[in-house]
């Protein structure tokens, strides 16, 4: 299984550490302040399983960049495959609150196989929310038990934050659309089984953009190479391209011409729960940071009896219960559906994942030189949150949407 001792060796140590670490973290109780019992309770499942389950392969998973389905099915036996997907179609049919304080637990565990559950649960969300009767019963039961697995198509080669400007074309033809073109960076491409594309059935702008289902085996539809990664290791990205590629008509999700609408609020929770992921990434590091400078001695006391790293410390668990309180405040606005929703959700992802990978790369720094070896986790938690400044609506792109929020009459 492994090519050396020492890279088993390597692994082992990091499963240790880990394994302690969610023992740790599930014993914690500040995560849960605010929260209820059952808000608690669904915490603590989240916790176990990111201990028992994630933890333990984090290591194995980002080095060998493996794909977990086992370990993702299993978490959708404890209902986290449809988080806040309704029940009659297998979902769980919690909150946006309940999916965040999930989502942040499970990220202690392995913070890149989280953010692409985080995904998954935003696509049968679309499904659940926009499509119909049938296409609700037809796609959202595989997918909430992670029988099937999804994948968000928006970004493309010439289109990023711009996405109004997308060009992948969808030419009805009788009952079938025809799409043509390609999409970039998605994650789970060339191994998930339904892709959420959004694609150009109209003129140009937001209202010419549809939302069409393309299930894998479709011909015409195929994929890049998987692309090498800084972190986000434990979850393929590839291109995914469409050749002259005909899907029914009636996988057509909403109307034509509302996929930009469906795109952009199916994103205003995917800023959520991405911001999540980076506290679990954030909230391990810090437990992490805490117990080396507990142990690690350097000039005859341990490195926690110096004041400036104390400080340090106590700055990063300030800015780690910031972030928390504010994805809390702006997964509440969503549920409620308040006006300032759009505002509160991209302020909490701008924040968040600003501060968090700040935290984690501020805990890299406190581990010394053994923070930047692979066998410590903190690098990883690190690597993996990096992105999270970048997709869902880069943090530049939040600031903009702020702005407007506050100069519109």
């Amino acid at each position: 299984m492994f090519s050396t001792l020492e890279d088993s060796l390597s692994l082992l140590s990091v499963t240790v550490k880990c394994t302690a670490l969610l023992q740790d973290l599930f014993l914690n109780l500040e995560a849960s302040t605010g929260l209820n019992e059952e808000q608690k309770e669904f915490q603590k499942v989240a916790f176990n399983f990111a201990a028992r389950e994630m933890a333990p392969n984090m290591a194995e998973w980002d080095q060998k960049e493996l794909f977990p389905v086992d370990v993702m099915r299993k978490a959708a036996q404890l209902g986290f495959g449809g988080i806040y997907v309704r029940t009659d179609v297998g979902g769980s049919g919690l909150s946006r609150l309940d999916t965040s304080v999930i989502f942040e637990a499970l990220a202690t565990g392995c913070t890149s196989t989280t953010a692409y559950i985080s995904i998954h649960n935003m696509c049968a969300w679309m499904i659940d929310t926009f499509g119909s009767e049938e296409q609700r019963h037809r796609f959202c039961p595989p997918l909430c038990t992670m029988e099937k697995f999804a994948s968000y198509c928006l970004t493309e080669p010439g289109s990023g934050s711009d996405a109004a400007s997308l060009l992948t074309s969808a030419k009805r033809r009788g009952d079938h659309y025809v799409l043509s073109g390609s999409k970039a960076f998605i994650s789970g491409g060339g191994e998930a089984d339904i892709y959420v594309v959004m694609c150009r059935t109209g003129g140009p702008g937001p209202k010419g953009i549809s939302c069409i289902v393309v299930e894998k085996g479709t011909p015409g539809l195929s994929f890049g190479k998987k692309e090498r990664k800084v972190g986000w290791n434990s979850q393929p990205t590839r291109a995914v391209i469409f050749e002259d590629c005909a899907v029914p008509v009636a996988n057509r999700i909403g109307d034509e011409g509302q996929g930009f609408l469906i795109a952009m609020r199916g994103l205003n929770g995917g800023r959520i729960n991405v911001a999540s992921c980076s506290l679990g990434a954030a909230y391990a590091s810090v437990i992490l940071t805490r117990d080396h400078l507990k142990v690690r001695k350097q000039f005859g006391e341990p490195l926690a009896s110096n004041q400036y790293l104390q400080f340090k410390l106590a700055d990063m668990v300030a800015r780690l219960v910031a972030s928390r309180l504010m994805i809390r405040n702006a997964a509440v606005a969503l549920q409620e559906e308040r006006e300032d929703a759009v505002a509160l959700c991209s302020m909490a992802k701008l924040f968040a994942t600003d501060e968090c990978f700040a935290i984690c790369n501020q805990a890299l720094q406190m581990h010394g030189g053994y923070g930047y070896l692979k066998d410590c986790a903190v690098q990883q938690y690190m690597r993996d949150s990096r992105v999270h400044q970048i997709l869902e609506g880069s943090n530049e792109v939040m600031r903009i949407l702020i702005s407007r929020s506050l100069l519109q009459e």
